[in-house]
């Protein structure tokens, strides 16, 4: 057996025992051709990974004051300052190429770079700004040679991620103006985009003539917040809707009085939603119904065309038949029901989540309402709606625990007025206040550390995110944060939603402010910005706006006397 042992520079031998002599000369050559490749590779510097005092090498670095790391986080993307020390002076014209700034598509970035006296220390700068929450890789390459010629021991790479910039990206207005043209501008989506044959929404920016029956209803909604912004005019806004109900009335098929998903916007056929839900969505249909029922109560003047209209709406709210959808007298009420798949889907709605509005409604039926123990029994469970537990120091009244994804907290309560709203299983201005309080402590703590969370930058609930599309909450968190959550929270977090809904305008607008208002999510780990906006996202960020500033939506929605009875059959207080 040999072992090697390496002394002053010195490669030694030692030998335990020797092999039989006739094995004598192959030991001795291969003894030698040993030394021979470690005199080559070891002995004149030495072979330790850090290289000895005689190599050229990297001594020190720093990113704006920063030092010695692997890695540095929240550089400032217009102030970023690299420096640079080495054990001896350089070589300058080897540092061209051979010290790099990429980003995640491996780009290199144009340079500024300079020297301190003796040229023992380099700083280095990006030529142009760097993007918000963006990774990038330094890289010093070895072929970078000291002065006398001796090449860089060790190349080396390290990480750098950016801060948001924080230069502002629109000029400040005061924050009313603000809130106006957030409603002005997402509201174009429902009035530029809407689907010319029929007037709806259509489900998202990319989807052609499919248009939604649930976002419809918002856009709806959205209409009479625009006329009293005046981004319409009062005749305006009856014409589209008109168009609307006209389209809904007598193109579009009806289950049982109920409308699908998804409607083609130029025909009124059906488009299914999933292979076998291709007939009644009863959700869906109560996000239209809460429109249509504002609608009624708010063109409300003494003159033909807001006659008919209210003439309408009410044939068609005394149409469904709520009653159907308890799946042959369950004391539950299902989402789907197809001609072809009768309830194959199998999807009875219980709470806690986005669809009370649909128990509220189906009470609130002339026609064919459900009676009480429908909603205790299929919504409420007996009470095993309730949570009860403490997040964050806010008390949790119902659902899941952290509450979900905020939607939860906007859809049903985009007419259904949450102040003073009291059942037997909850106060719903407070289940829906500390939700969104848990939601934006969730995202101050950061447990996962993703980039940009913070008292600026907060808001989970379902959108799309980089690879599709998700539920997100504290619970179900990848990093992608939806400009809807924190906005249309705004009539329960008005402080916390301001600070977002600045950050998002005045910091992030050049990512995702756009022709509809903001894009649907961004993922700031992942340097994702989507491009596509979404109805029943848009739509909340306005009513919301407006419910936090007038109470609009609130008002008129709860003036409706079927909504009253509905409310009272079920057992809620208003007051």
């Amino acid at each position: 057996m040999a072992s090697l042992k390496k002394s002053g520079g010195i490669t030694c031998l030692l030998i335990g025992k020797f092999k039989p002599m006739k094995d004598f000369k192959k030991s001795v050559w291969n003894i030698t051709l040993l030394l021979s490749v470690l005199w080559l590779f070891g002995c004149s510097k030495g072979n330790s990974d850090t290289g000895s005092a005689d190599d050229f090498k990297i001594t020190g670095i720093s990113a704006n004051a920063t030092s010695n790391k692997d890695g540095f986080v929240n550089a400032n993307p217009r102030q970023l300052s690299i420096t640079l020390t080495f054990s001896d002076a350089i070589d300058p014209k080897t540092v061209d190429g051979n010290i790099q700034l990429k980003d995640n598509s491996n780009t290199k970035l144009a340079l500024n770079i300079s020297y301190d006296t003796g040229a023992k220390t380099i700083h280095v700068s990006p030529a142009d700004v760097l993007g918000s929450y963006t990774n990038y890789s330094f890289v010093i390459w070895p072929n970078i040679k000291s002065a006398d010629g001796t090449p860089l021991f060790s190349g080396k790479t390290y990480s750098i991620t950016t801060s948001v910039d924080s230069t502002d990206k629109f000029t400040r207005i005061p924050y009313d103006d603000l809130l106006t043209l957030v409603q002005r501008q997402t509201f174009n989506y429902f009035w530029d985009f809407g689907h010319p044959t029929s007037g709806m929404a259509r489900e998202r920016s990319s989807s052609g003539d499919v248009v939604t029956t649930g976002g419809t209803g918002f856009g709806i909604m959205a209409m009479i917040v625009a006329i009293e912004r005046g981004f319409i005019s009062r005749q305006e806004g009856l014409d589209r809707i008109q168009k609307i109900v006209n389209f809904l009335d007598n193109k579009c098929t009806k289950y049982h009085g109920a409308f699908s998903h998804w409607i083609n916007g130029a025909t009124g056929a059906t488009v299914p939603f999933s292979q076998y839900d291709d007939g009644a969505d009863l959700v869906e249909t109560s996000y239209m119904f809460q429109a249509l029922l504002t609608v009624q109560q708010y063109f409300s003047k003494p003159v033909d065309a807001e006659s008919q209209l209210r003439s309408q709406i009410d044939r068609l709210w005394r149409a469904v038949e709520w009653t159907w959808f308890q799946k042959d007298g369950e004391k539950a009420l299902y989402w789907h029901w197809s001609a072809n798949y009768g309830w194959k889907m199998n999807m009875k709605i219980t709470g806690w989540n986005e669809a009370l509005i649909v128990y509220v409604l189906a009470a609130s039926s002339p026609t064919y309402p459900i009676s009480k123990d429908v909603y205790t029994e299929g919504w409420a469970r007996y009470g095993s709606i309730t949570n009860g537990r403490t997040f964050y120091q806010y008390l949790l009244p119902l659902g899941e625990d952290y509450g979900g994804p905020l939607f939860f907290s906007h859809y049903s309560f985009l007419g259904l007025n949450p102040k003073k709203l009291k059942d037997t299983y909850a106060d719903y201005w407070m289940q829906n206040r500390n939700h969104s309080l848990i939601n934006y402590n969730y995202c101050i703590t950061n447990p996962k550390s993703y980039a940009g969370y913070s008292a600026d930058c907060w808001g989970l609930t379902a959108s799309d995110e980089k690879d599709g599309y998700a539920a997100h909450s504290p619970t179900n968190d990848n990093g992608t944060i939806t400009p809807t959550a924190a906005l249309s929270a705004m009539p329960y977090t008005p402080d916390e939603s301001k600070k977002a809904l600045e950050f998002f305008y005045y910091k992030l607008g050049d990512k995702i402010w756009k022709n509809y208002g903001f894009a649907e999510a961004f993922n700031l780990s992942q340097g994702w910005y989507s491009d596509q906006y979404l109805a029943i996202d848009e739509g909340p960020i306005i009513l919301m706006i407006e419910n936090y500033r007038s109470g609009l939506l609130w008002n008129t929605f709860m003036s409706s006397p079927y909504v009253v009875n509905g409310l009272g059959l079920l057992g809620f207080t208003t007051s």
